[in-house]
C-alpha cells in the first residue's frame, strides 16, 4: 500500500483543556512505567526463562528505550492528543494514522476490561460471595466518572496512584537488596544459589520471557497522550523521555534481578501468587505479602484510569483529523465526554464478553490486541525516520529531543522489531496473537487507505 501521502496537516487540537500540571505529568511518566503487566504478567516469563529473565528485560528495555526516544523527539516538536497517530499522518499518510490509532484504541479499551476483571478477582477473594461483574462495575463507573469530570482529576488520580506504586517497588527494592546483602533481620543471603541454572529452558525459555517482557512495557506511550493537555507540553514530553532510561532499568530490570536471585525460578508461587508478593512471602515479612495485593490493585485501577483516559485522547484526535464519527469528538468543559463514555462501554462490554462468551469471542478478541503494541512501535520508528528529516530541514528549532545515533539506532530498532514478530511467528503461544493483529492491522489499512483515496478525489 503506497501512495504519496496526503499533505494535509492535523488541526491543532484547541478544545482541550490544559489542566495537567508538570507534578502530574511528571508521575503520570513514572507510574506509566510501573504498569499492570509487571505485577501481574511477569511470572510466567520467569517460569519460562529462569534466572536469564534478567537478560530479557534488558533486552526489550533497550527496544522500548530507543521508542520512547523516538516518540519523544516527534511528542516534542508536533504535541498532540494523537501522539503516534498523528505523528503517522504526518510522516507517511492519513491511512496510517487510522490504523495506529484505531488499533491501539482497541487495545486501550480491551485492556480496560481485563484490568478491571483482574482487579474485581482480587477484592471478590478478600470479600468471599461478592460477584465480580458488580466490583467491575464499580470500577469502571467510578473511573469513567473521574474522566468525565475534568483532565486534573484523572492527573490527580494518577497522580497518587503512581505515588503508591514508586513507593511500592522501591520499598521492594530495598528490602530486596538488604536480603540479597544478608543484612536483613531473620534472613540468610541466598548469595548466587538460585542463580546456577541461568538458562533452564534454554533458548526456547529465553524467547518466552522476552516475549513475555516486550508486552509488560505496555503503557509507555500514554504520557506523550497526556502531554497535549499540560501547561508546557514540550518541556513535559522531553523530562520523561529523558528519565526513561534509569526508570526502566531501576524498575523492571532492578526488580526482575531481585526476585530472581532470592526465590527459586521454578517455585509454583512465583506464577501463583505473582513474582512479588512470592518474594515478600519468601522472606516472611509479617503482612507484606499481602500489601503486595494491595499494590498490584492499586497499579490495576491506575492502568484502568489511564487506559480509559488515553483511549478517549486518541478517538477525539482522530475525528478532530476526520477520522472517526464525529460524536466522539464533541468536547465540553475540555474534556471529549462522548469518547470517555464509549471508551469506557466499549471497555465494559469486553468484561461482558468474558462471562458470556469465554470460549469463543472472548479469546478471539485477546488474540486480536495480542500484538498492537508491537504494530504502534513499527509506525512510531518509521514516521521517525521521514519527519527526522523533515524537521531538520523545516524547524530544526523544534528538535528539544534527538533521536540517539540517528538513523542508525532507529534502523536497529526496527531489526529488533521484526525479529520479534519472526519469534512470534515461531511461537504456537503467540503466532495465533501475530496473525490475528495482523488481520486486524490489514483491515484497518484498507479502510484508512481507501478513506484516504477518497478524500484526495474529493
Amino acid at each position: 500500500m503506497t501512495s504519496t501521502p496526503v499533505e494535509t496537516p492535523p488541526k491543532q487540537e484547541t478544545s482541550l483543556s490544559h489542566g495537567l500540571k508538570q507534578r502530574h505529568l511528571s508521575m503520570i511518566a513514572l507510574g506509566g512505567v510501573i504498569g499492570a503487566g509487571l505485577f501481574v504478567g511477569s511470572g510466567a516469563g520467569i517460569a519460562a526463562a529462569g534466572p536469564s529473565i534478567v537478560v530479557a528485560y534488558i533486552l526489550s528495555g533497550v527496544l522500548v528505550m530507543l521508542v520512547m526516544r523516538m516518540l519523544g523527539e516527534m511528542s516534542a516538536a508536533h504535541p498532540s492528543s494523537g501522539s503516534f497517530s498523528a505523528h503517522a499522518e504526518r510522516a507517511i499518510g492519513p491511512w496510517a494514522g487510522f490504523t495506529a490509532g484505531w488499533a491501539f484504541w482497541v487495545l486501550l479499551c480491551t485492556a480496560v476490561g481485563l484490568e478491571g476483571i483482574g482487579a474485581a478477582k482480587i477484592v471478590s477473594g478478600w470479600l468471599p460471595g461478592t460477584p465480580e461483574w458488580a466490583w467491575v462495575a464499580l470500577f469502571m463507573v467510578v473511573f469513567c466518572g473521574t474522566n468525565l469530570a475534568a483532565v486534573k482529576n484523572f492527573g490527580e488520580f494518577e497522580f497518587w496512584f503512581a505515588a503508591l506504586k514508586v513507593g511500592a517497588i522501591s520499598l521492594f527494592l530495598v528490602l530486596g537488596g538488604l536480603a540479597i546483602a544478608g543484612v536483613l533481620p531473620g534472613t540468610d543471603s541466598p548469595g548466587a544459589s538460585n542463580l546456577g541454572e541461568f538458562l533452564p529452558g534454554g533458548g526456547e525459555g529465553l524467547v518466552i520471557g522476552l516475549l513475555a517482557s516486550v508486552f509488560a512495557y505496555g503503557g509507555l506511550e500514554t504520557v506523550t497522550i497526556a502531554a497535549a493537555e499540560s501547561e508546557n507540553p514540550v518541556k513535559g514530553v522531553a523530562t520523561a523521555v529523558r528519565t526513561a532510561m534509569w526508570r526502566i532499568a531501576v524498575f523492571y530490570i532492578g526488580s526482575m534481578a531481585v526476585v530472581v536471585t532470592l526465590v527459586p525460578w521454578d517455585s509454583p508461587e512465583v506464577v501463583e501468587k505473582g513474582p512479588y508478593v512470592a518474594t515478600l512471602d519468601h522472606l516472611d515479612i509479617p503482612g507484606a505479602g499481602q500489601l503486595m495485593n494491595v499494590v498490584v490493585l492499586v497499579a490495576l485501577l491506575s492502568a484502568m484510569n489511564a487506559n480509559i483516559y488515553g483511549a478517549s485522547r486518541i478517538a477525539y484526535s482522530l475525528v478532530e483529523r476526520g477520522q472517526g464519527p464525529k460524536a466522539l469528538g464533541r468536547v465540553s468543559g475540555g474534556v471529549p465526554r462522548t469518547a470517555v463514555l464509549a471508551s469506557s462501554v466499549f471497555g465494559f462490554g469486553c468484561v461482558v464478553l468474558s462471562y458470556w462468551r469465554p470460549d469463543d469471542i472472548f479469546p478471539w478478541l485477546l488474540n486480536m490486541i495480542g500484538a498492537v503494541i508491537l504494530v504502534v512501535w513499527f509506525f512510531i520508528a518509521v514516521s521517525q525516520l521521514r519527519l527526522r528529516r523533515r524537521l531538520e530541514r523545516e524547524s530544526p528549532h523544534k528538535l528539544v529531543v534527538r533521536m540517539w545515533a540517528f538513523p542508525v539506532l532507529t534502523w536497529v530498532a526496527l531489526a529488533g522489531m521484526v525479529a520479534i514478530f519472526v519469534l512470534m511467528a515461531r511461537e504456537p503461544d503467540t503466532r495465533v496473537q501475530l496473525y490475528s493483529t495482523g488481520a486486524m492491522t490489514l483491515v484497518l489499512a484498507a479502510i484508512g487507505y481507501a478513506w484516504q483515496r477518497a478524500r484526495a478525489r474529493g
